[in-house]
């Protein structure tokens, strides 16, 4: 596994706005993807935090949820399967 998870939810604090509840499940998510391996089947790309933190700065300014979900949709739309990444709803 090449994503840390701790470092991503530093990454993610410092870069955009959410409290601690959906930097966690976004971390949760992201550690998923990254054990599916699909993201590094369909773009040929490790998925570290970095990776993560750059494609969340290609979305609309929102939170950190939202940015992840815009990111996902992205990828649902160009390769299939990655709804069920996606987040649908969390504990704040």
């Amino acid at each position: 596994m090449a994503l840390d998870p701790d470092r991503l939810d530093e990454l993610l604090a410092a870069a955009f706005a959410g409290g601690a509840a959906e930097r966690r499940v976004v971390v949760r998510q992201a550690v998923d993807l990254d054990d599916s391996g699909q993201y590094e089947r369909d773009c040929d790309v490790t998925l570290t935090a970095a990776v993560v933190v750059d494609e969340l700065g290609d979305a609309p300014d929102e939170s950190v949820v939202n940015r992840w979900n815009w990111w996902i949709g992205s990828l649902e739309l160009a390769f299939g399967g990655y709804a069920r990444f996606g987040v649908q709803a969390y504990r704040t």
